[in-house]
């Protein structure tokens, strides 16, 4: 090869490409400033409010405020629902790790049942592990000061301070009041993700149907946290909604008077203001303790419930109903005077046996011929032939429909969830539930309260009421006024205009003399009223579970338990003003008159002259299983008084309190320190209901034969 050819260098061309470079250089360089500057403008100006949003969320964290729940108070301010303080444990599973390594140790401080842990297993599977979970409701201050000292040693494991549901008197209002109890995922998915703070919810009673009032509304507060997550200060808030306040126009002296009153037996009562339908005691025996159910109850409580044969759960007032035997007579004399079947002086001929043209079949009386038998007669000697006669001429389509005008197989409108319509006997009905044919003999048994009939003792009062205040069909309640906080006036809740259910005073008076004759000379109820300084009137009612046997007569008390006919009574008092009127349904009492009248009594005693029942005796024969019990929740109220007479509680005065208003507290925060809680007002509690009262649960066989009930 030969010599390389020497290159010379092009100072002109390599300057040009260096100012070429250069120029690419700082174009790109100025690009990239460019589009750095704009990266910055986008950030600190275009998306400062997103970003400054997303830097205060790993400051300050939300906490919900849980609202303190409406208190409830009788009608003369007696605190019956209230709110005390108290802590649980909640616990986040995402910072506190598996169980396994922390359960063992927090056991030692704080005593963890089994059924807390099987619980919060089955809630930690179904929710994120970020959310607090409540492992143990109502942490007594012992253990809270135990586990304060070694709190540093459960990272994700709060105490949380809240207010918890006590009722001071559980047994007592148990079918009123109802209970809160803890809520659970259907609970949430029904009031929404802004519910999700809440512990409780009201499941029955009031509680329940009240409870958008009762409930009030969630707040939040603003808490600044450190590195750690751990709140330094609180930089604002949301404040909660209290719920609101309910005055009830039960009377806490005569709900125990009505207790009292019963002794042993089961059964339903309910006592009302006939001209407003102002409810003012209601009973469903036996009981129970609602405090067992606020934070949840154990099997083993909940199992003695639930194997109790005479059902402490069951609402027999709202839930249940049968025949309503003679108790429902005067409303259908009424219903012979107004569809112009009958006069009051009409007279029909009592032989004993009522036979239907063309039967050979008699259906007879209790006590065999009665005589010539008018309206007044008919009532307040309970004669069946009048009934008989009279349901079988008026025809079932037409007793059908009175029947319905005076609120029988409908809903009363009481402000109770779940209420039973009942039944009124008729070939509709019966066409529902059966190809059979509609016979002139259930006519004839719908005519004395017997057959297919089903009526609530919340039917028979509103029914009764009608007669005692002149035709107005009332709804009967149960909550008379609300406020929105202590320094609101109570506001009264309207009810609405009652149907009439006769245009006809002349009519109707004469079914109340006929009832007011019961309680006299010759009347059903006649040991009742002896010696009462006021005028009663009322109508006795037995209800059969079997009839009789061809001729033979027999003792209802003689027979097993089980078997034992209802004892029924409706009645008010006084009967020239009439302030109360009382439904009574006994279960298994036998006779009417006499079981169910003398506790009639023993409540218009209590409500018009102050004078409290003397307790009954327990019938050794029919021990009840014992009730569980739950523990108590702050100091246990005294023993009442005995309740004042009736003009001294009359129906227009308002409830008197005047707490501080500083102790009403709007919540507890989720997670932080309490506000101040409600305080419980010093209040007066009755001594405890009936412990123990006969066994058997309620047969509900309908009896379809020929009835025959003894009075």
């Amino acid at each position: 090869m030969g010599p390389r050819r020497r290159v010379l260098k092009n100072s002109a061309a390599e300057a040009n490409q260096f100012r070429l470079r250069s120029a690419i250089a700082f174009a790109c360089v100025l690009v990239a400033l460019v589009g750095l500057s704009f990266w910055y403008f986008r950030l600190q100006v275009w998306q400062h409010d997103d970003y400054a949003t997303q830097s205060e969320a790993n400051r300050i964290k939300l906490r919900p405020v849980v609202p303190g729940r409406g208190l409830i108070l009788d009608r003369k301010g007696r605190v019956l629902a209230d709110n005390v303080p108290a802590y649980r444990i909640e616990v986040t599973p995402f910072e506190a790790g598996k169980s396994d390594k922390w359960l063992p140790s927090l056991s030692q401080i704080i005593a963890i049942s089994p059924e807390d842990v099987a619980r919060f297993e089955d809630e930690r599977r179904a929710t994120r592990g970020f959310k607090p979970i409540t492992l143990k409701l109502r942490v007594t201050e012992e253990e809270a000061a135990r586990f304060a000292v070694d709190r540093w040693r459960y990272p994700g494991i709060e105490l949380v301070p809240y207010l918890n549901r006590r009722y001071p008197y559980g047994e007592l209002l148990s079918h009123v009041i109802g209970y809160v109890g803890r809520i659970d995922a259907d609970d949430v998915k029904q009031l929404g993700e802004g519910s999700a703070a809440l512990t409780h919810i009201g499941k029955t009673g009031l509680e329940r149907y009240y409870e958008d009032v009762l409930r009030g509304k969630v707040g939040y507060e603003q808490i600044e946290t450190n590195v750690d997550g751990r709140p330094m200060r609180q930089v604002g808030h949301v404040p909660a909604t209290p719920g609101s306040d309910l005055r009830l126009s039960i009377d806490l002296d005569l709900q125990q008077a009505m207790v009292t009153a019963f002794g042993d037996m089961d059964g339903s009562a309910v006592a009302m203001d006939p001209r407003t339908g102002e409810i003012l005691g209601m009973v469903s025996l036996p009981g129970y303790d609602t405090n067992l159910f606020v934070n949840g109850i154990s099997n083993a409580d909940y199992r003695a419930l639930m194997d109790n044969p005479s059902r402490p759960l069951f609402n027999r007032n709202v839930l249940g109903g049968g025949p309503p035997g003679s108790t429902v007579k005067p409303l259908i004399a009424l219903a012979g005077l107004d569809s112009g079947l009958r006069r009051p002086e009409d007279a029909v001929f009592s032989t004993g046996t009522f036979y239907i043209p063309g039967q050979r079949r008699g259906w007879r009386d209790a006590h065999g011929g009665a005589g010539w038998t008018d309206l007044r007669k008919s009532i307040a000697a309970s004669v069946n032939y009048y009934y008989y006669k009279l349901a079988y001429d008026m025809g079932i389509d037409r007793f059908a429909q009175y029947m319905h005008k005076y609120g029988f197989g409908a809903r009363t409108g009481i402000d109770l969830a779940g209420e039973n319509v009942g039944v009124v006997p008729s070939p509709e009905w019966k066409r529902k539930r059966s190809k059979e044919p509609w016979y002139a003999g259930e006519t004839v048994n719908a005519g004395i309260g017997q057959g297919y009939w089903i009526a609530t003792v919340l039917q028979l009062v509103r029914g009764t009421a009608a007669i005692a205040n002149g035709g107005d069909l009332v709804r009967p309640h149960l909550v008379v006024e609300r406020r929105d906080g202590y320094d609101t006036p109570w506001l009264k809740l309207p009810q609405p205009t009652p149907p009439r259910i006769t245009d006809n005073p002349s009519n109707l008076r004469a079914v109340q003399e006929g009832m007011i004759a019961t309680m006299g000379p010759g009347g059903t109820g006649r040991a009742m009223a002896a010696g009462a300084p006021y005028l009663m009137a009322g109508k006795t009612g037995t209800a059969q579970k079997i009839s009789r046997k061809g001729s033979q007569s027999f003792d209802p008390h003689s027979l097993p338990y089980h078997l034992r006919h209802q004892a029924l009574f409706v009645g008010y008092a006084p009967a020239d003003n009439p302030t109360i009127v009382v439904a009574i349904s006994v279960e298994h009492g036998g006779f009417g008159g006499s079981t169910a009248a003398p506790i009639a009594r023993k409540i218009f005693d209590a409500w018009l002259l102050g004078k409290m029942p003397e307790p009954i005796p327990t019938d050794p024969k029919y021990v009840r299983p014992p009730q569980p019990k739950a523990e108590p929740i702050g100091p246990a109220p005294a023993a009442p008084a005995a309740p004042a007479p009736a003009s001294a509680a009359t129906p227009s005065a308002p409830a008197t309190r005047s707490p501080s208003p500083a102790g009403r507290g709007v919540g507890v925060r989720v997670g932080g320190a309490a506000d101040a809680g409600r305080p419980a007002p010093a209040t007066t509690a009755p001594a405890g209901p009936s412990a123990v009262r006969s066994n058997g649960a309620a047969d509900e066989a309908r009896l379809q034969r020929p009835q025959e009930p003894t009075r």
